[in-house]
């Protein structure tokens, strides 16, 4: 079974700005390539920081209002940028970055906590290879009905390699997963679903395997006794 990364699903032809590219020009970048957000780099594509909308929104939100109060920190901040013209002011740094090898549900985890709605992707110095957004990471829902059964087929004879006696059938619809037959311990009916749940593009796992030993008891951890 292929483990989908970052790399499979990133968009390699990236748009960029340079710390000195002024504020109207990264406007013209974010509205003409209709894109949230800019990654800022250097001369060797080292990405410095990274230009959003909400970044280019302070001027218009903070025009004629008086600098805060000292101790709001991220408000003045954000005041500062409304006098910010070039791409080098207006960053937040250090961006937030992903390399081409991180698996696609690290990448969704990230773009959670975060937030954010877009990602540059690094190399290991650092240099800008790719930008990897939400709905990039929904590409692996978009694979064939036939692809996803056959990576369910592999991993299910991996599975049931030692049991003699296991026959499982399977059946994919719109990435739904049905999962039928006999194997022989409830622990490999248990492993097969969460296995199967891995492949890129299930969506859900329909299990309805029997099995012919309970052997739950032994595989569950026994609780911890302590005498006093």
């Amino acid at each position: 079974m292929k483990t989908w990364h970052v790399s499979d699903v990133m968009t390699a032809d990236v748009v960029s700005a340079g710390p000195d590219t002024p504020y109207r020009d990264v406007v013209d970048l974010l509205i003409g390539r209709r894109i949230n957000a800019v990654p800022v780099v250097d001369d060797d594509r080292r990405v410095l920081g990274v230009v959003s909308e909400s970044d280019l929104l302070r001027k218009i939100e903070f025009v004629g209002e008086d600098e805060p109060r000292w101790f709001e920190r991220r408000r003045r901040e954000q005041h500062h940028k409304a006098a910010a013209r070039t791409a080098g002011e207006l960053m937040t740094a250090p961006a937030v970055t992903l390399t081409p090898g991180a698996g696609i549900r690290a990448a969704a985890r990230l773009l959670d906590e975060t937030g954010l709605k877009q990602l540059p992707v690094v190399d290991d110095l650092g240099r800008l290879v790719g930008i990897v957004t939400r709905s990039d990471l929904l590409k692996e829902h978009l694979r064939p009905d036939a692809d996803i059964d056959a990576d369910v087929r592999s991993t299910i004879d991996e599975v049931v390699l030692t049991e003699s006696s296991a026959a499982v059938r399977t059946s994919v619809e719109r990435g739904v997963v049905t999962l039928a037959g006999q194997v022989d311990r409830w622990s490999t009916k248990v492993l097969l679903a969460r296995l199967v749940a891995l492949v890129p593009g299930v969506v859900e796992v329909i299990d309805e395997v029997r099995f012919d030993f309970d052997d739950h008891k032994l595989v569950e951890p026994v609780p911890a006794i302590f005498a006093y």
